[in-house]
This record gives structure tokens, sequence and C-alpha cells, in this order.
């Protein structure tokens, strides 16, 4: 798997140095540098038709779009997967939180409910038995 990725991460990079390279053609022309500029070009379109050739390899790849907000704020993108893992944590002591009180809550209830209707609770007790009050 890592070897589909390698190749279009080659790709890319190569693509990438040829922008910046017709990037510095481009910014201080020359007549005489045209047909350097023309090389750039052309090898810009291979690398075009490289990349293209590659995405069958890489289309069941999902990406979420957070990850392209993170490239676009010139965040490193690895720091999408630390940040959920981050929200996902404080979620989950949220809801482990709550699922404490509610525990809490109905050891309470069952004990209340216990001195108010001893009988019926003996009832649902006889049914549930392992609805003890805490």
């Amino acid at each position: 798997m890592a070897d589909k990725f390698e190749a279009l991460e080659q790709s890319l990079e190569m693509f990438i140095e040829n922008t910046r390279q017709m990037g510095i053609i481009v910014s201080d022309f020359q007549p005489q540098g045209q047909n350097v500029l023309n090389s750039k070009i052309n090898s810009m379109i291979s690398g075009m038709q490289e990349i293209d050739k590659q995405k069958s390899k890489v289309q069941d790849v999902q990406v979420p779009l957070e990850v392209f907000d993170y490239i676009d704020q010139g965040k490193n993108p690895q720091l999408y997967t630390k940040d959920c893992m981050e929200k996902a944590l404080g979620k989950n002591e949220a809801v482990k939180g709550k699922i404490d009180a509610y525990k809490r809550f109905k050891g309470l209830l069952l004990v209340e409910l216990s001195k108010v209707f001893p009988n019926e609770m003996a009832k649902y007790r006889a049914i549930r038995p392992d609805e003890r009050p805490t």
C-alpha cells in the first residue's frame, strides 16, 4: 500500500519542483530562455499526465475535507489526526461523566422508590435482580 503513495509522492514532488523552477524562469523571463521555458512546460504536462495515471491507484483513499482546511491554513495535515484524537478523548470523558451521573441517579432513584413503594420495588427486583440500590 505504501508503494502507491511513494510513487504518487515522487511524481508530486517532481511536479512541484518543475513548477518552482518554471516560476523562477517566468519571473525573470529573457527571450533566450524560451527553449528552457518550453522544456519546463512540457515537463509539467508530462508530470500531470503521470499524476493522472496514478489516480486510479489511490481512488479508494478517503481524505476528510478538514485535512484540506489544515493545509490551507498552513498547518501540518498530520496535526488533524492528533486534534481528532484529542477531541474524541474530551468527548469520551464528557460521555463517561454523564454515564456515571446517570448511574448515581439510578441508584438514588431505586433507593427512594424502595422507600415509597416497597412492594412494587420488591416485585421489580424479583424480575430484574441486577437492579439493586447502590
